[in-house]
């Protein structure tokens, strides 16, 4: 298990199986980024230095890529800037993370299918954040500053 994303041991268990698809094939691995952005935010922990980190990085990465249509190596870049520079609070989390789960993505077959899997999840994870919308965007606009 991991030490401040909090999940079940199934539920890490096929993340792993997902991550594995990712780093099997360059064309499920496309969307990696996203898949680790959705997971992270649905399990968002306990306050605590890296889980304020892990959460706004995550949801700043996911913003810069389902708003702003930055590439998935320009959001990795921002999570390293932002880990930096930004000073992160603890974001309450929503009451339901989305509809959509890494078990939506578990379940896809073959890669086009995966990513449009991890495509929805991410939106949908993104979603379920959006009372936090104007925070995460306020600190895209500090580390543009």
């Amino acid at each position: 298990m991991h030490r401040y994303i909090e999940s079940s041991p199934a539920c890490w268990a096929l993340y792993g199986e997902v991550l594995v698809r990712e780093y099997q094939d360059p064309a499920h691995m496309a969307v990696h980024r996203l898949t680790v952005d959705a997971y992270a935010v649905q399990h968002p922990g306990r306050p605590g230095r890296q889980a304020m980190q892990s959460v706004g990085g995550h949801l700043l990465s996911m913003y810069a890529v389902l708003e702003l249509g930055s590439s998935h190596q320009d959001a990795t870049g921002l999570i390293a800037r932002a880990v930096k520079q930004v000073r992160f609070r603890w974001l309450e989390p929503p009451a339901s993370m989305g509809p959509l789960t890494v078990t939506s993505v578990a379940q896809a077959a073959g890669a086009v299918e995966h990513c449009l899997a991890v495509q929805r999840w991410a939106e949908s994870a993104w979603q379920a954040w959006a009372a936090h919308h104007c925070t995460i965007r306020q600190w895209a606009t500090d580390l543009r500053q």
